[in-house]
């Protein structure tokens, strides 16, 4: 038995008009068990007129009274978030825990977004000039759109529709046809909080929908996470086409281990940033840079811990590492491995030939790790997104934190240390967006935001926390004088403060 998954649009699930679908599979058997609409033009024309005609009486909506359906929400989240973090797990693949953990950190954005009162206070300055007052607000800017990946069905999607509805917008998400199912529990759930039908739409597919919400002339913002070619196609496409562009693109996170660093420490925090949801995270650690006598402590470490993974059915509590998303991906990622062999790098662990019992047609790869990779290496260069670990061996500091400044991309990095000096230098110097230090996956927390540097993101906002609030809001201007403090006659000259 199949579930025919649709689109969801001012309120109700409905089928759609496309006649294109894409068969969903549960990654752990192998097994088909649904098939997506693949949404077309009029879908998306549907879903953004839905979202047009809701956006006036929802920007008209007190902020403090969006609050509290926000609030609603908020509960109920709470109260279905294993339902959630399953479906996402049969879909996905990565294990359970791990899914509970991607909707708690959805849930943070929720609960930030509930502060939207406070959050659209603007800025006021009495008397600027003689009788003149100014003051700055920020309104919402009208219908906005989100294109999110498969790797977080439920918390990427969450960094984007929480604020922007907040804000008074009206919203479109177009999440992956891969994992589609937690979208519309999603939806459900916005609906029985009492946010009014329009608010919220989702429409299910592929490039054709993305094009279509690209090119839709009511479609005011896109918001995207992604690889970096895509990334740029959608800034490069959006901002043609006159809307704010948001685009977070692809990843190459480093990890650079200094020789005073806590060796156990360092080794399970390598464990769990580079094999944990199988690598499948745009924050994952895919490069170990080994400082001097580093190399000799961590990798004898590495390669028995990576051998004793536990991988199966991410629906086991016991397991520590599910199966790769789709068949294709793990060819993809076999292909990477192959190709590290074939241009020299040392290959340790190989995770290819995995098997879990009683799940054999399930896409099953086991943590895979490399040594003495170069960085001339399309293992280092390019992100392989699976659970492939590379260790480079550099001799000192500067040395790897050249090699880090030198990549294109700037997503998320870390240093593990005791030294305060080398922390705070690192820190200051590296040209990346997000730094941990002693922290292996620094993932900023709802308030904060989120976004890289270089190829890792275009546009000029990072996503969530008040660089999201900014993004879904246009500010205003405004500066008033009466009757009674106006000078007689024309004014000619620019007017200054008088």
């Amino acid at each position: 038995m199949t579930t025919d998954i649709g689109q969801y649009i001012n309120g109700a699930r409905v089928p759609g008009t496309t006649d294109r679908f894409q068969d969903v599979t549960c990654p752990a058997t192998g097994e088909v068990t649904g098939r997506v609409a693949l949404g077309s033009a009029a879908d998306v024309d549907a879903a953004v007129s839905a979202a047009k005609a809701a956006f006036p009486d929802w920007a008209d909506t007190p902020p403090l009274r969006r609050a509290r359906i926000m609030n609603r929400f908020l509960a109920l989240l709470n109260e279905r978030k294993e339902d959630l973090a399953r479906a996402i797990t049969n879909e996905h693949g990565k294990v359970f825990t791990d899914a509970c953990g991607e909707v708690e950190r959805g849930i943070d954005i929720v609960e930030f977004a509930c502060g939207i009162p406070q959050l659209l206070k603007g800025d006021y300055t009495e008397q600027v000039s003689r009788g003149m007052d100014n003051w700055t607000l920020r309104q919402p800017i009208g219908v906005c759109a989100g294109i999110t990946p498969f790797n977080f069905p439920a918390m990427v999607p969450m960094w984007m529709f929480p604020v922007a509805i907040a804000c008074g917008n009206t919203f479109v998400l177009k999440p992956s046809p891969t994992d589609p199912s937690a979208s519309l529990m999603i939806a459900d759930l916005m609906k029985e909080a009492g946010f009014p039908d329009g608010v919220f739409n989702v429409v299910q597919g592929d490039k054709a929908a993305v094009d279509a919400l690209l090119a839709h002339p009511d479609v005011k913002a896109v918001s995207f996470v992604g690889s970096t070619p895509i990334a740029n196609y959608i800034y490069e496409t959006g901002a043609r086409n006159g809307k704010r562009v948001q685009a977070l693109g692809g990843a190459k996170n480093h990890m650079l281990v200094m020789p005073d660093a806590d060796m156990d420490k360092a080794v399970d925090a390598l464990v769990g940033a580079a094999f944990g949801s199988a690598g499948e995270r745009c924050m994952a650690i895919s490069v170990a840079l080994l400082v001097g006598d580093a190399a000799e402590q961590v990798i004898p470490k590495l390669v028995e811990r990576a051998k004793a993974l536990v991988i199966k059915n991410g629906l086991e509590l016991d397991a520590e590492m599910g199966p790769i998303v789709t068949k294709a991906a793990l060819e993809r990622i076999t292909g990477y491995i192959e190709k590290g062999v074939a241009e020299g790098a040392d290959l340790l662990v190989d995770g290819r030939g995995n098997s879990v019992e009683g799940h054999e047609g399930g896409f099953w790869l086991g943590g895979t790790l490399f040594d003495n990779v170069t960085p001339e290496m399309t293992i280092y260069l390019e992100e392989i997104f699976g659970p492939v670990l590379s260790c480079v061996r550099v001799k000192d500091f500067a040395e790897g934190l050249q090699l880090i400044n030198d990549h294109e991309f700037g997503n998320g990095v870390s240093v593990f240390t005791r030294d305060g000096n080398v922390a705070r230098e690192f820190g200051r110097r590296v040209e990346v967006g997000m730094v941990g230090v002693n922290v292996p996956i620094p993932v900023p927390m709802a308030w904060h935001g989120f976004g890289g540097w270089k190829r890792s993101l275009f546009g000029d906002m990072h996503a969530y926390g008040e660089e999201g609030v900014r993004f879904y809001t246009k500010q205003k201007s405004i500066m008033q004088r009466w009757p009674e403090s106006i000078e007689k006659g024309a004014e000619f000259t620019m007017p200054v403060s008088k």
